[in-house]
């Protein structure tokens, strides 16, 4: 009993003992010395901005001044009665209305119809994703002579067919959907890619069931595959919204918000308080409101994403 004593006690026993000990707390220290940086890049580029975003706008600093003064929700109850803050979410939410739904739907067929991987379908998935790769100001910069009344390409061709263009740029009722159209044009092709994607993780045997069932190709569509699909477009939907609050280059190269505020977005309302009337705290407060939509959105998404898996298993 001495001896089997004396050897538990031992250092070599002890050490036995210790090192399960080390080797869990290694493993549970590694993962996050190797998060380490990420973290570190998030508090600094993501989440410290937000926060200080946050302070700003409850606080204000008179023009010419440096010392902020605290102001509360002065900046929200200055934003809501501004014209041109409604004016700007309205023309977001029509914004929105004209461009997600068109460019989701364009996705969706081009994705059905070139889902077969052919060298000629390779062709035209490449054609179609060119837009995407474009820069917004370059797409926009293009476009500009496009929509140029009387001597741009698209009233060159309306001349032809016997038609007179409209002033697209400069036509309060016309020049927010022209830009709708450009933003169509940009985005349809890229979100093509996520629905190219869900198409190859569709089962093939629910597939066959409902082709041998009778179901014809509206049906098959309709019932099996954008069911199947609601994952990739609670995603998709995701990015277009967030493209649709982020996007503003091509309100800067043609319109600048203009004519008489149509075309004025949310972002473009934050630049201009920003940059040109120096109001930072109103700017802050259209910011944050922003961000907590955008947040908002995607926990949502991600809950029907979830939802979306869970059936699909």
């Amino acid at each position: 009993m001495t001896t089997i004593a004396a050897h538990a006690s031992s250092p070599a026993a002890l050490g036995q003992r210790r090192r399960p000990l080390r080797t869990r707390l290694a493993r549970r220290t590694w993962p996050f010395l190797l998060l380490a940086p990420s973290l570190l890049m998030l508090a600094a580029f993501t989440y410290w901005p937000i926060v200080r975003v946050a302070w700003e706008s409850l606080h204000d600093k008179p023009h010419g001044t440096r010392e902020s003064l605290f102001v509360g929700l002065g900046n929200y109850s200055a934003l809501f009665a501004d014209k041109a803050f409604t004016q700007s979410v309205v023309n977001n939410l029509v914004y929105a209305a004209g461009t997600v739904p068109a460019s989701m739907a364009l996705a969706l067929l081009f994705a059905l119809a070139l889902q077969r991987s052919t060298r000629f379908n390779a062709v035209v998935r490449a054609l179609l994703l060119f837009p995407s790769m474009v820069p917004l100001v370059a797409a926009a910069s293009l476009f500009f002579f496009i929509f140029l009344p009387g001597v741009g390409l698209l009233d060159h061709y309306l001349a032809k067919l016997g038609l007179r263009g409209a002033n697209w740029l400069g036509d309060p009722d016309i020049a927010l959907w022209s830009l709708i159209g450009i933003t169509i044009w940009k985005n349809a092709g890229y979100y093509m890619l996520f629905y190219l994607a869900g198409l190859q993780t569709l089962p093939g045997d629910v597939l066959e069931a409902a082709t041998i069932d009778g179901a014809n190709g509206w049906q098959r569509l309709r019932h099996v595959i954008v069911p199947l699909l609601a994952p990739t477009t609670a995603f998709v939907l995701v990015i277009a919204l967030i493209n649709v609050l982020t996007q503003v280059d091509h309100v800067i190269v043609l319109t600048k918000g203009g004519p008489s505020n149509s075309t004025k977005l949310v972002l473009y309302y934050i630049f201009e308080q920003a940059h040109e009337n120096f109001a930072a705290g109103k700017a802050a407060a259209a910011s944050l409101l922003s961000v907590s939509f955008l947040l908002a959105l995607s926990v949502v998404s991600l809950k029907t994403m979830e939802r979306g898996a869970h059936a699909a298993s």
